[in-house]
């Protein structure tokens, strides 16, 4: 049954609904929301035989996680930004111990500045560490998109990200139907983890790995994460079909209005609805949305846009130094193909991204390498411009610095006298050594005057 709901809202309800053993938690904007409702239906027993852990840190929140996952509960937790960078060394530790964790990432900016709303740079910057990552397009999609995401991180044992649009969808109230517990019941078995440290059967997880066995092991985790795709439409289909809603059906890439487009813009997350809006009034342009990242579906994308002209490839994160991240995932991907593949950088640090400015990008008859979208460029040239001034004064002074002294405003130069310096050295030479330290008198010296 839809309903008015809170985005974050709307995720707790589902995730309590998929049943979580352990949930770790530490608050940060604008993920908060999230595992406060979830700490509130534990606290008032709504969600039963789960155990919520206030923890100190990200860094906590996940090392508990990995732990709770490897004794054989389901866990869940969600973090944000700076949390998800805190807790980097512990992200990277669950996905190399196969623990099926499923974590709401909440985007947003990372600092400095600092700023707390809506971009992707938190989960591109782990977006190797070895989790899947799904980004959800809307707030239905969010819901759906956890259970989906418990299914896949137990049958693969392999964690996953649920990549969710920071305040533009977590703070975002809209008509959301929530799965209802038998259907969720229904896709999602109780859980049966593959591996469990139990003191009656003793056994070491996460044991030192050399040089003889290290490639190995990282090749049999890649073989897991890149069998995440097809595992992923499986499920997605059967999750369908239990909703009995056909267009919730999930998919690794979603492709609109691409038939026949001599455009097409890549995108992930919220921006494609607006995406969406913009081409149904500008002709020969289609959107491909990206649902699932990591692993990065390249022959589903390639089949999708193996037909276009031009590729505009619109990202929310910056590369710096290099310019598009999924840009280059893309380029991968159509290689071979002769087609030319735009990078547009926009809605950094929450800035809108409005359909004016699509339409008119898309409108363009020319595109760069790279585009800011909607790049306030009175700033930009008063900001370099200052600058150029700088390195003038700057040039300036290092030459005057290199001037003799004695053309500086007409004063005679002042002689260095090498004699006296070389005395000077020889005076020093002919110093007898310091002799070493002996060990420290500890006793008193003798008592102090007026003692």
């Amino acid at each position: 049954m839809r309903r008015q709901l809170e985005g974050s809202r709307a995720i707790a309800e589902t995730v309590a609904r998929c049943r979580p053993g352990v949930i770790p938690a530490y608050p940060i904007t604008p993920q908060t929301h999230i595992v406060e409702a979830l700490g509130t239906m534990v606290r008032k027993g709504t969600l039963t035989s789960c155990r919520f852990l206030t923890v100190e840190s990200e860094f906590a929140a996940m090392s508990a996680a990995i732990g709770a996952s490897l004794t054989g509960s389901r866990v869940y937790t969600a973090t944000s930004s700076q949390g998800l960078l805190y807790m980097t060394e512990a992200v990277f530790n669950a996905a190399g111990l196969g623990a099926p964790i499923v974590m709401t990432v909440a985007n947003r900016a990372i600092g400095a500045p600092i700023n707390i709303w809506n971009d992707q740079s938190d989960s591109m910057a782990l977006r190797d560490s070895g989790w899947i990552q799904l980004h959800a397009p809307d707030n239905q999609a969010a819901a759906d998109l956890h259970v989906l995401a418990f299914r896949l991180a137990e049958e693969l044992s392999v964690p996953v990200m649920v990549c969710v649009d920071g305040f533009v969808l977590t703070h975002a109230f809209e008509p959301i139907d929530v799965p209802e517990q038998e259907i969720v019941d229904a896709v999602l078995p109780p859980y049966r983890p593959r591996q469990v440290l139990d003191p009656d059967a003793p056994v070491t997880i996460g044991a030192m790995v050399g040089p003889d066995a290290f490639t190995e092991v990282k090749y049999l985790a890649d073989h897991a994460l890149r069998s995440a795709p097809a595992v992923f439409e499986r499920i997605a289909a059967e999750f369908a079909d239990a909703v009995g809603a056909p267009q919730r059906r999930a998919c690794c890439v979603q492709d609109y209005s691409t038939t026949g487009a001599d455009t097409v813009v890549v995108a992930l997350g919220s921006v494609t609805g607006t995406l969406r809006d913009v081409v149904d009034s500008v002709e020969g342009v289609g959107v491909l949305t990206v649902t699932m990242y990591r692993p990065f579906p390249a022959e589903q994308v390639r089949a999708a846009l193996a037909g276009a002209r031009r590729i505009v490839v619109l990202e929310r994160a910056l590369a710096s130094g290099a310019g598009g991240i999924v840009t280059s995932d893309v380029r991968s991907a159509l290689a071979g193909l002769d087609v030319p593949v735009h990078t547009v950088i926009a809605g950094l640090g929450g800035r809108p991204i409005g359909a004016a400015s699509l339409r008119e990008l898309l409108t363009r008859p020319g595109l760069g390498d790279v585009t800011f979208l909607d790049l306030r460029e009175d700033v930009i040239d008063r900001e370099l411009g200052r600058e150029a001034v700088h390195e003038t004064d700057r040039e300036t002074a290092y030459e005057t610095d290199r001037e003799p002294v004695a053309e500086r405003d007409g004063q005679p130069a002042i002689e260095f006298d090498r004699e006296a310096a070389g005395e000077f050295d020889r005076e020093l030479d002919s110093q007898p050594a310091l002799e070493p330290a002996g060990e420290f008198d500890r006793e008193p010296a003798g008592e102090p005057a007026g003692a």
